[in-house]
């Protein structure tokens, strides 16, 4: 892979690989070790992509991976930040309140939802990258809805309905 070609996956995929990693860390500086590492391993593996949506597809994996590696690590689970846990979500997030919800579910919740309307894969695509079967995904999106609707305080509790236009 050439600097070119990295240097324009980057500014094509940086903001979303970021915004999964911030759904699994909930802290900024964390999300932008991630984002870092999955585009530098990119780089050194030197892997080709026929076409850019297996590219992003790789660094979502890649991404999650470190992600999990992170969260398990005794470094991490016995340490305190420097400050507060950041909630706010990245500058210009329009759906910043939406993403900050997120962020209090459980993790595979909280992938399976960014993933299905934040990055617009399909629960055939999600169950693909995350191991789990499309019946899990299926379930882990209408748990999600449901919770996101308690903490939105959507009472009408329609199930199987889309949660909010703008998820």
């Amino acid at each position: 892979m050439t600097e070119q070609e990295l240097t324009r996956l980057v500014g094509k995929y940086r903001a979303n690989v970021y915004r999964l990693a911030l759904c699994y860390t909930k802290n900024h500086a964390d999300a932008e070790d991630v984002t870092q590492e999955a585009f530098l391993k990119l780089y050194r593996s030197g892997t080709e992509f026929l076409i850019d949506e297996e590219a992003k597809a790789w660094l979502f994996r890649v991404a999650a991976n470190k992600c999990k590696d992170l969260l398990r690590s005794h470094w991490y689970k016995f340490s305190e930040p420097l400050t507060e846990d950041m909630k706010a979500p990245e500058p210009g997030d329009e759906n910043g309140e939406l993403l900050s919800l997120l962020s209090g579910l459980p993790e595979k919740t909280r992938t399976v939802l960014y993933m299905y309307y934040y990055e617009d894969y399909s629960v055939k695509e999600i169950a693909s990258l995350t191991g789990e079967t499309e019946t899990a995904v299926t379930s882990q999106l209408w748990r999600g809805r449901k919770r996101l609707k308690k903490l939105l305080g959507d009472d009408e509790n329609e199930e199987g309905s889309e949660l909010h236009a703008g998820i």
